[in-house]
């Protein structure tokens, strides 16, 4: 088993400290549901995801926040796609989620992957309200253009479009948006975006569900975005736009959506690795099982 850090979605000049950091657990087959949980609330990032099954063209993969299992995760598929490329996987793999098959187009340095099917619903007024409220926002802060909807793909949020202003001043109530969360089952982040231009986006994406109080850098919602969009007929198609997130977060990141005239969303971005020392050997190692490797990789020598 190994047991890996790396960073996804990355920007373009490879800021030491950009992108999302997440776990990969690579043949993970000797790991209970219990044992990756506990190790995925060790390592402390937002979602750490666990290999099984791998094989030259596929892999079973499951995400955990420190929390809980969550159906999907895009900055620990970039990561793991980037993982598995290095051990010689397939240009193309195909990986089983509690979401279904996501396929994924890696590189050593970075991959591309492609949404489950995903829908688009107005977000209920009522619910609107309650949100705006657990985010410290007014009505008058949302962006008339682009209504605030709901998606159901990866993992179902709803998305709000705010003005430039309203997206930097952003100061949410953590508890109240993990009671929303829990409530409503809500385990993607909380996307909160505003339109820079035509194809460019800035995301910043609270996530208390996740063990974090905002998200460096999320896949699944920058997916989610691009259906939005396309429901909405808010851009010429086919497209292709770049979402900047993370950088309140001191972890700048940078996501880029294609986005055809039909069908499955796709999502790229660069992983990299987090570098020595970005962790220790877990409290539950025994429990875990870890084999010797495994905590010499958590020791980051």
């Amino acid at each position: 088993m190994e047991i890996l850090a790396l960073r996804a979605f990355t920007t373009l000049d490879q800021h030491p400290h950009s992108g999302n950091p997440a776990g990969v657990v690579v043949d993970a087959e000797p790991l209970s549901r219990s044992d990756m949980l506990a190790i995925a609330a060790e390592l402390g990032f937002s979602e750490t995801a666990f290999l099984t099954e791998v094989t030259p063209t596929s892999a079973r993969i499951r995400y955990f926040t420190p929390r809980d299992e969550i159906a999907f995760c895009g900055h620990a598929t970039i990561a793991a796609g980037v993982a598995l490329a290095r051990r010689g996987a397939a240009r193309v793999l195909a990986l089983a989620t509690n979401a279904g098959e996501v396929l994924v187009e890696a590189t050593a340095e970075a991959a591309t992957l492609t949404a489950v099917h995903t829908t688009v619903d107005a977000l209920a007024d009522e619910l609107l309200e309650e949100l705006l409220g657990a985010l410290r926002f007014s009505r008058g802060d949302l962006d008339p253009a682009l209504p605030a909807v709901f998606v159901r793909g990866g993992n179902p949020h709803p998305i709000v479009f705010v003005r430039a202003g309203a997206l930097a001043s952003l100061d949410h109530d953590e508890q109240a948006v993990l009671h929303l969360q829990n409530r409503e089952g809500w385990d993607g982040t909380i996307p909160v975006v505003h339109r820079i231009a035509a194809k460019r986006f800035a995301s910043r994406n609270p996530f208390p569900r996740g063990g974090i109080r905002e998200d460096p850098a999320t896949g699944s919602a920058a997916a989610g975005l691009g259906s939005a969009l396309r429901a909405g007929r808010h851009l010429a198609l086919p497209a292709v736009i770049q979402v900047e997130q993370g950088a309140q977060t001191g972890r700048p990141s940078l996501l880029t959506v294609e986005i055809p005239f039909q069908g499955r969303v796709r999502v790229s971005g660069t992983a990299s690795d987090l570098g020595p020392g970005w962790g220790r050997p877990p409290r539950h190692a025994g429990t875990a099982r870890l084999d010797t490797r495994a905590s010499v990789l958590l020791h980051g020598t």
